[in-house]
């Protein structure tokens, strides 16, 4: 974090220094990098993502049955829209999010029968936040700490361009210090750093929000009146190591997705589909380790945040404890995490559509050829899906919590929750097989 500052206080600095280069508005400046044109153009995309994320939020908590309906239609109907108006325009990454769409609506389509069941869960996480602890004031404040470093990452890309893309002002006049390979490399590090520190504050999100669950679960009638600011204490304290760990693990897959996502993108607008198809064939490959790593650190994280055990005891007894119980299949049948990730995706979507919109529209210099275009439409869907994901963590971390707490003592969702067991078996008979297995 402290080299993401120092490079950020550099570049920027360098960016602020050279205005006549970058330009002042749309129009920017620059023919041979990235410049203020770009700037606007990520403000508009976190705007989009702020108000996107929030109304998501809302229709959660308003409706939550048509919620999952409505996640999935919008995603697969934006997904194949953005694809069919980038190869209108002759821009053939387009055939990428043509393939996620016609996956997406294969997935929705065997998921529907468990639907009834996800909408019960999501609507009892949603009861649960209305009533105890203030997990929404969590999820604002993150959200928040989202946007802000969202847009902190925005400014320093685009000034890292500026100040070291070779023929720019800020070199000197021997052009010394400026080279494609430093800007790669520093693009590289900056968006490295970016995927950890976003993944830490989703995870420290989940822990805190998991900690307000679990007081829910264990202190039935009881409910501790500092159960928000204990769990975020601890999250920052004794646990913020196993937090950070655990986030490392993702930020390195979803680097590396990133890298095949630009070269997918990249090779597709240069018309080689073979090179494409390879990208695409790794980026679902990644995808997969991805999903396989998430999962155990969601239920991990919760254990954490309930019994406060290191990362790799956390992750090794939650993985035995599911087995165990069987409960893997009652988290087999619920939803609510591929919802919400589509919903994530779809809000990443609508930036990248808007971004590449706004380059039609202003065709500014340093794009004239499109070479940019992948790049800058990949950054925009970047900073939409890691905003979304920090919105939408409350939503899951109340199921998960009771997922590893129902499977650790099931006998107290029995006792002090008689009303959600009894809708939990009305909805899913084979919970009750499930837990007692």
């Amino acid at each position: 974090m402290l080299g993401f500052a120092a490079v950020s206080g550099l570049s920027i600095n360098g960016f602020a220094t050279n205005r006549s280069f970058t330009g002042d508005d749309v129009d920017g400046g620059s023919s041979i990098s990235l410049d203020t044109n770009t700037l606007i153009l990520f403000a508009i995309c976190l705007g989009v993502a702020i108000l996107l994320s929030y109304g998501y939020i809302l229709l959660a908590r308003t409706f939550p049955r048509p919620f999952i309906w409505v996640t999935g239609i919008l995603n697969i109907a934006m997904a194949f829209l953005t694809g069919i108006w980038m190869i209108s325009r002759r821009s053939y990454g387009g055939i990428v999010f043509l393939i996620f769409g016609v996956f997406m609506a294969f997935c929705f389509w065997t998921w529907r029968k468990r639907i009834p069941f996800s909408a019960f869960l999501l609507k009892l996480s949603v009861d649960i936040a209305k009533q105890y602890g203030h997990v929404w004031i969590v999820s604002f404040v993150g959200g928040i700490a989202a946007i802000a470093f969202g847009a902190w990452y925005a400014v320093t890309l685009v000034a890292i361009y500026v100040k070291y893309s070779p023929g720019s002002p800020a070199c000197g006049a021997d052009g010394s210090g400026c080279s494609q390979a430093k800007v790669t490399g520093l693009i590289v590090f900056i968006t490295f750093t970016m995927y950890w520190m976003s993944e830490w504050l989703k995870n420290t999100i989940h822990t805190t929000v998991s900690g307000v669950y679990g007081s829910w679960y264990y202190s039935s009638g009881n409910f501790p009146s500092n159960a928000t600011r204990s769990a975020f204490r601890r999250s920052m304290t004794t646990s913020f190591g196993s937090i950070c760990l655990g986030s490392l693990f993702v930020a390195i897959i979803n680097f590396l997705r990133h890298v095949c996502s630009i070269a997918a993108q990249s090779e597709a607008g240069q018309g080689d589909f073979i090179g494409a198809c390879v990208a695409c064939c790794l980026q679902c490959i990644l995808s997969v380790l991805q999903w396989a790593l998430e999962f155990i650190n969601r239920y991990a994280f919760s254990y954490i945040a309930l019994f406060g055990k290191p990362y790799f005891t956390a992750a090794k007894d939650t993985w035995k404890l599911i087995k165990d119980r069987g409960i893997d299949a009652l988290i087999n049948e619920c939803l609510i995490g591929p919802v919400l990730s589509f919903g994530a995706l779809f809000i990443g979507y609508v930036c990248a559509f808007a971004a590449y919109i706004y380059l039609l529209i202003t065709d500014p210099s340093y794009n004239r050829d499109g070479s940019y275009t992948p790049v800058v439409v990949v950054f925009a869907l970047l900073i939409g899906l890691q905003v979304a994901n920090v919105f939408t963590t409350p939503l899951s971390s109340g199921i998960d919590t009771i997922f590893v707490a129902t499977a650790w003592d099931p006998e107290v969702l029995m006792r002090d929750h008689r009303d959600v067991y009894d809708e939990m078996v009305r909805v899913y008979p084979q919970v009750q097989q499930a837990i007692h297995a």
